[in-house]
């Protein structure tokens, strides 16, 4: 496509610089009341091949609360690829609307949607990243356990899109990382590299997860077995047994660590109760940033359009 506007998205954590990543987090803490009505008049697309909870209402009540219109549509209404082409779509609705939210089963849709949109777009969740939650995540941490520039962090499970850009966002605001993942669903060499370089006080991958919980101040898991990857439960229940965050595992943290988790959870695989409803478990506080954080990222992304 020709003559195509560049806009700032948000396709990956590795869209914003770890300067541009702290003003998010800023914006999405500031008195609602004092970031105006930048969406005023605006309509925001949520376009959702895959269903979500917490997505759906973080994102429209954001839009909202910027002042704008959020319009909702479902997969099979737009028919990304079956009725028209991602491309085709996406220059249709960039005329409607002023930023385009996608919540995708492949990372290469909002791709092509980024190539040819005149608006920002959005990566609501892809196969590849999870850029929304990587933001409520750290969010949730600064808020619980302070300035996070030499604090750690550990991811224990499937080294998935979740874990790719908690990673990421955690690296850039100079924490340490630490992952406990079993053998074929751990982050490879590159991976690893790559969250080094993004500014990680230090990057360490363990397949004992009570080492890779070692003193840390927050402790994340994510669900087995993804949406999409059903055929695969059995598969993964073997290769994950021995990866449930219990409190013998928490011991092992820092005595003020907290819990958090992406939700939806499943108590009892991936997860003890006993930890998920603990005093420890910051899960809905996070839930919640979901949305804090995404109307800092629209509230941004409207100050680069100026």
């Amino acid at each position: 496509m020709n003559n195509v506007a560049k806009s700032r998205n948000f396709l990956d954590v590795t869209d914003l610089c770890a300067a541009e990543l702290g003003h998010v987090l800023d914006l999405a803490e500031r008195k609602i009341s004092s970031l105006g009505t930048p969406l005023a008049g605006k309509g925001v697309a949520l376009i959702f091949e895959k269903p979500s909870n917490r997505t759906r209402h973080s994102m429209e009540m954001a839009v909202v609360q910027l002042g704008g219109h959020p319009v909702y549509a479902r997969g099979e209404e737009v028919g990304l690829d079956v009725r028209e082409t991602v491309e085709d779509v996406t220059q249709v609705m960039s005329g409607y609307h002023a930023v385009l939210a996608a919540r995708v089963f492949s990372h290469s849709t909002v791709q092509r949607m980024a190539a040819v949109s005149t608006v920002p777009v959005v990566n609501m969740l892809s196969d590849f990243a999870h850029p929304l939650q990587g933001l409520a995540d750290v969010l949730t941490m600064r808020q619980q356990i302070g300035a996070l520039a030499g604090k750690t962090v550990t991811y224990i499970g499937d080294f998935n899109n979740v874990a790719r850009s908690l990673a990421q966002a955690s690296a850039m605001l100079g924490m340490h990382v630490r992952l406990g993942c079993p053998e074929g669903y751990d982050a490879t060499t590159e991976d690893l590299e790559q969250v080094g370089a993004m500014g990680a006080a230090s990057v360490e991958q363990y397949r004992d997860i009570n080492v890779a919980a070692k003193g840390a101040h927050a402790v994340h898991t994510d669900v087995w077995t993804s949406m999409g990857q059903e055929s695969e439960t059995l598969k993964r229940e073997t290769a994950f047994a021995g990866y449930q965050i219990t409190p013998s595992v928490m011991a092992n943290a820092d005595d003020s660590a907290i819990f958090m988790h992406c939700l939806p959870a499943h108590r009892g695989h991936e997860v003890a109760a006993e930890v998920i409803d603990s005093g420890a478990s910051r899960v809905f506080e996070q839930a919640h940033n979901r949305m804090h954080s995404a109307r800092g990222l629209l509230a941004f992304l409207m100050e680069e359009q100026r």
